[in-house]
């Protein structure tokens, strides 16, 4: 029943009409780390510098990405964020995982959720670089991405317990949504002189569990 309640959340009711191509499609979204949180922007500059030095490059903006999805019958914000006891019922949780370490897991500020927010919105949008950018105008594929919402992985958020080889972030939830509803990821980078941590880890435990089933019948445009 839990799972059928989270999977409803994110799922457009029917009786509407699902073929007009104009109300329907994927946008991305690529906001700067730490957008308006002097903490966690502070904190993503110190992890980069670090990261550059041992890799040997110059530093980069850190970004971090959400999706909004449009469809005839209503608009969908998914992104990943921290769980607030202010934030009320109609953000669309639909899964939640610990931050950290699974052991620090039970205590609230420890873990992050995975919202599929209808008429939501992505704080700090106004921020956002290179963006929006269409991914795709196909409802059919729109609505698959919806419906994956539901199943996305909730591994440890900051540790790579997948083993994909890097670590597991609001970026991996993105690139796993993206990869699984069969959408083209080859083209999709970060702004110029930006890039996305965790974004490959998405695409590679997209790649596995695309591996383990059968191939799906391809998705039709309307």
């Amino acid at each position: 029943m839990a799972a059928e309640s989270k999977r409803s959340q994110c799922t457009p009711p029917t009786g509407t009409d699902l073929c007009s191509p104009q109300s329907a499609g994927v946008d991305l979204y690529w906001l700067p780390l730490g957008a308006g949180g002097h903490f966690v922007r502070l904190n993503g500059r110190i992890y980069e510098a670090v990261a550059a030095r041992l890799a040997r490059r110059p530093a980069l903006d850190l970004y971090h990405s959400a999706l909004e999805v449009h469809l005839p019958e209503g608009r969908f914000v998914i992104e990943s964020a921290p769980i607030r006891a202010s934030d009320g019922p109609e953000r669309g949780v639909v899964g939640e995982g610990p931050v950290g370490s699974r052991w620090a897991g039970w205590l609230r500020i420890f873990r992050y959720e995975l919202r599929c927010w209808r008429n939501g919105r992505i704080p700090d949008v106004s921020e956002a670089v290179e963006s929006p950018r269409r991914l795709t105008d196909d409802p059919e594929r729109a609505r698959k991405l919806l419906e994956l919402a539901p199943s996305l992985p909730t591994p440890v958020w900051g540790r790579d317990e997948l083993h994909a080889g890097e670590m597991w972030n609001s970026n991996s939830i993105i690139a796993w949504l993206i990869a699984r509803s069969g959408l083209d990821t080859e083209a999709i980078q970060p702004p110029h002189g930006g890039r996305a941590p965790g974004w490959n880890a998405g695409l590679i435990v997209a790649q596995r569990q695309q591996q383990h089933v059968l191939p799906a019948a391809p998705i039709g445009r309307i």
